[in-house]
Parts: C-alpha cells; sequence; structure tokens
C-alpha cells in the first residue's frame, strides 16, 4: 500500500512540473533539433555525441526554464494560479536556469566564441521575454524572436558544432582586432532549411497573439496583430506558404533531394487549417490549428531529410 501510495505522489509531483513547464509546447525546439540530426546524417557528416547531448540538454532545460518565468510572471497578473506555491515555483525556476547554464558554458568551453555568444543571446532573450521593465512579449517582436531563435539558431548551432570549422563562419579575436567572416553560401542554405521552422513558430506566437488580441490591449500588451489589424490573417497565412516556396528552392537548387518534394503535399491539410483559422480565431477552438500546421510542416521536412539520407 505504502509502495502504491508513493508511486502516486510521484506521479502527481511530475504532473505539476510537466504542467508548470508546459511540456506540451516543447516540439519548437525539439522537431528543429531533430531536423539538424536529420540533414547531418542526409549529409554523411559524424555527429560529435559530446557537444550534440550538452547542446540538446542545456536547450530543453532553458527552453522549460523560459516557460516556467512565463507562467511565473503571466499568473501575477491574469488570475490564474501556479501548480506549485510561490516560493517553490522560484526555486524550480533558479535550479533549471542553474543547471542549463552550467551546461551551455561547459559546451562554450569545449567549442569556440561563437557558441558562448549566440548561446548567451538566447539565455538574455529568453530571460527578457517576460521578464524586466518592457518585456518582449508586450511588444510586436514575440514572433520575430521565437522564429529566430527556435527555428533558426537551433540549426545553425547544430550544424556549426558538428561540421568542419569555417562552414558557416569564423570568428577570430586578439588585443589587434576581431575579424569575422561569413560565407554567403552555406549561410544561405542553412536559411533555406531552416525556413519551415521558422515560419511554422512564428506562427504559433502570431495564431496566440491574434486570439488574445482583446484581451492584450486591456493588460497594455501591444503585439504585431495590433498593428497589423486584419491583414495579420494574411501574415499567418503567407507565412505558411513561404515554407513551401523555399523548400522548392532548396530541392532545386540542390541543398536537399528530390525525395524532399513529398513534404509539398502537406499544403494541403495545412491550407484547410488556414482556412479554418481565418474563419474562427478563438482561442481555446482554433488555435490549436497553428501547432498542428508546425507538426505538419516540421516533421515532414524531418523525415523527408531522413528518408534522403536513407535512400541516396
Amino acid at each position: 500500500m505504502q509502495t502504491k501510495i508513493a508511486v502516486v505522489d510521484e506521479h502527481s509531483k511530475m504532473k505539476k512540473f510537466l504542467e508548470f513547464t508546459e511540456i506540451r509546447t516543447k516540439i519548437t525546439s525539439l522537431l528543429p533539433f531533430f531536423m539538424s540530426l536529420a540533414y547531418l546524417f542526409y549529409r554523411r557528416q559524424p555527429v560529435n555525441a559530446e557537444r550534440t547531448i550538452l547542446f540538446f540538454c542545456s536547450m530543453f532545460l532553458f527552453d522549460l526554464t523560459t516557460t516556467a518565468i512565463n507562467n511565473y510572471i503571466d499568473t501575477k497578473t491574469n488570475g490564474q494560479e501556479l501548480p506549485y506555491p510561490r516560493g517553490r515555483a522560484k526555486l524550480i525556476i533558479y535550479l533549471l536556469f542553474g543547471v542549463s547554464s552550467v551546461l551551455g558554458l561547459t559546451l562554450a568551453y569545449r567549442t569556440d566564441l561563437v557558441v558562448l555568444l549566440l548561446g548567451g543571446l538566447c539565455f538574455l532573450c529568453g530571460v527578457f521575454y517576460t521578464w524586466g521593465p518592457v518585456p518582449i512579449s508586450r511588444l510586436p517582436l514575440g514572433e520575430i524572436f521565437s522564429g529566430l531563435f527556435y527555428g533558426l539558431f537551433i540549426p545553425f548551432l547544430m550544424l556549426y558544432m558538428n561540421m568542419p570549422s569555417g562552414t558557416f563562419l569564423t570568428l577570430t579575436v586578439d588585443w589587434h582586432a576581431i575579424r569575422f567572416v561569413l560565407n554567403i553560401a552555406p549561410a544561405f542554405s542553412l536559411l533555406l532549411l531552416s525556413a519551415g521552422p521558422i515560419c511554422a513558430t512564428a506562427n504559433i506566437m502570431l495564431a496566440n497573439n491574434i486570439c488574445d488580441l482583446e484581451k492584450d490591449i486591456t493588460v497594455g500588451r501591444y503585439t504585431l496583430p495590433y498593428f497589423f489589424g486584419k491583414n495579420a490573417l494574411g501574415v499567418f497565412a503567407g507565412l505558411y506558404y513561404i515554407t513551401y516556396l523555399t523548400w522548392a528552392a532548396s530541392v532545386a537548387l540542390g541543398i536537399l533531394s528530390p525525395i524532399c518534394l513529398l513534404a509539398l503535399i502537406t499544403i494541403i491539410p495545412v491550407h484547410k487549417n488556414i482556412r479554418r483559422f481565418k474563419a474562427e480565431h478563438i482561442k481555446e477552438k482554433t488555435f490549436v490549428l497553428s501547432v498542428q500546421n508546425y507538426i505538419i510542416i516540421v516533421g515532414a521536412q524531418t523525415l523527408t531529410i531522413f528518408l534522403s539520407g536513407l535512400f541516396l
């Protein structure tokens, strides 16, 4: 009986933690990570296990941290309750932040200055998204930041750490000069590869802000839909269509294999979801369509890249 009670208690604790950190939302960091792994597999590029594991653990724990900070701050004003007392919730945030920081610094020590600077930038933006005198979430910048930091920076760091030195860029610093060299062709290829996660992630944020527009205005949060008005729905649709154009361009330019064109079939369910969201954008009913589209687009891209590695 005591064992059963202990198991139930542990299950309850885990459920609270997963609720506090909103584990269901972590697809926006997990799928770009796995897409990057699939691309390395397709390119027959060996993966540095130590760097990749350090990066994954630091990235994932910090993603949990940012969500916990967001929930901790938002519950001060939105009338909702945390699954923990506020003191314990703050302690969990500190622990998650501490462990992810140590892992991130260890990764930077094992790599170079680029990883340190870019990782530090990710940490700063994650913290100041909802904290500080002017949080990013209260500005028309959330879509841009979420798209870039999840959709672009995760693939960039994964490929940068595992591909030959100087593939994308070179940064050297000494007492006499700072030298920065960006290789245009590889950087452009990375941008095309990451367009799917960038746009689909931004649209999750955009859909959320469209649904919450009136409520956000009442609390002084002026997000992108406030400035775009009805045009925000056009931006929402356009970002999805951009992903398919960049995907076709990636195949045409030889960045990806023709097998990846199979992912274009997903435009059918994605278009249906776009029409449903345009017709009715209510948080409880249709916001989930943006999450579904994200899974469809980035999941299909990841799968077709992996299949290219298997058969080509």
